[in-house]
Order: structure tokens, then C-alpha cells, then sequence
């Protein structure tokens, strides 16, 4: 019987620079990003503790449920690592992703959620839809997108005061270069998605 050895770790490090960026990468990843802007948001939106409770409800569906989708596929090894780096491997989870934050629009609106909230959740949803039919023919970087996203939200949000945030988005890039997971032109167009979604919120708020 031969012997398979098993696939080496994700983004396998020898240097304290590449250390540092997978820090960053698993840091700011989608998922801790959005599940941090929904309460932000949720809290700003009422400015109580039922703000933030609808932000949580929100996280639930666009955060919890996605990550928890991922985590599952590494474990029964469908995908190579929690930020699948395969792209023909990011269809699946992503289209689970968007049934999930479709349930969480339906349910703030029936709800009656925060207007800021349900905006917001929405804009998830548009930006998830643009990725994944980008991400169907091209390898776009979804850390820029939500990144970018996020940074451009919170300004629509508290305004210049968090113009400091960019150094969110920067800081992401820096990662995902440095550990070769994209181009700079595949870090562009995901920061351009994420346009869409912040002009989306806009939009509806």
C-alpha cells in the first residue's frame, strides 16, 4: 500500500515578514471583518443594546454560517485551507454563503430590523453576488473586496475620523502579496467590488 503524504500547511512561513502576513490575512479575513462591521453598525444604528442585537442576529447569517460552511469543507477536506486558495474550490461554499445571507435579508426585513442593518446586509449580498461571478472565471482576492468594502462603509458610516481605516484595507493587501495568494491586479478589482457594495449601503441608507 503506498503511503500519500499529507499536503503541506497553508501558506507555509520561513520568515518573520511572511509570519506577520499570515497573521494579518487570518486577522482580516471576511468573516471577522464583516461579523465586526455588523455590530458596529447594529450598535450605531439605535445606539442600544438592541442595535447591537440586531447586528449579532445579521452576523449570524453573513459571518457565523459562512465560516462555519468553510471550516466544515476543510475538515472533510474539500478545500485546501479556510481561505481557498483553489479557485474552482470557492464556487460551492460561496453559493451556500449567498442561500445563507439571502435567509438573513428575508428575515431582518419580515423583522422589521434597523434600516442601517437591513442596508447593509443587502449590500453583502450584492457584493457576495459580484464575487462569485467573477470568482467563476477569474481568481479575484474576496479579502480586498470585503476590506475595501469595510473601509469604505465606515466612512459612509462615522465619516473622515476613520479615515485611519484605510490602513485596514492596505494592511490586507500587504498580506495577501506577500504571501503570493494574488496579483495586484486581482487586489484592485476585489477593492473595486468592494465599491459596489458600499454604493449599494449608500444607496439604501
Amino acid at each position: 500500500m503506498s503511503f500519500t503524504p499529507p499536503p503541506p500547511p497553508a501558506f507555509a512561513d520561513c520568515t518573520a515578514r511572511q509570519k506577520a502576513a499570515r497573521i494579518l490575512s487570518d486577522v482580516l479575513a471576511p468573516a471577522p471583518l464583516v461579523v465586526a462591521l455588523l455590530l458596529l453598525v447594529g450598535w450605531r444604528s439605535t445606539m442600544s443594546w438592541a442595535g447591537l442585537g440586531w447586528g449579532l442576529f445579521a452576523a449570524v447569517f453573513c459571518g457565523l454560517v459562512p465560516i462555519g460552511i468553510i471550516t466544515l469543507g476543510v475538515r472533510r477536506g474539500a478545500l485546501t485551507d479556510q481561505h481557498i486558495r483553489v479557485r474552482r474550490q470557492r464556487v460551492v461554499p460561496m453559493a451556500l454563503s449567498l442561500v445563507s445571507v439571502v435567509a438573513g435579508v428575508t428575515l431582518l426585513h419580515v423583522l422589521g430590523a434597523p434600516r442601517e442593518v437591513f442596508a447593509l446586509v443587502v449590500a453583502m449580498l450584492v457584493g457576495l453576488v459580484s464575487s462569485l461571478l467573477v470568482t467563476m472565471v477569474w481568481q479575484i482576492s474576496i479579502h480586498m473586496s470585503v476590506a475595501g468594502g469595510t473601509v469604505m462603509i465606515l466612512l459612509l458610516v462615522l465619516g473622515l475620523p476613520v479615515l485611519p481605516a484605510v490602513l485596514i484595507a492596505a494592511a490586507a493587501g500587504w498580506s495577501r502579496l506577500v504571501l503570493k495568494a494574488h496579483t495586484p491586479a486581482q487586489l484592485l478589482a476585489g477593492t473595486a467590488l468592494g465599491g459596489t457594495a458600499a454604493l449599494t449601503f449608500a444607496l439604501l441608507n
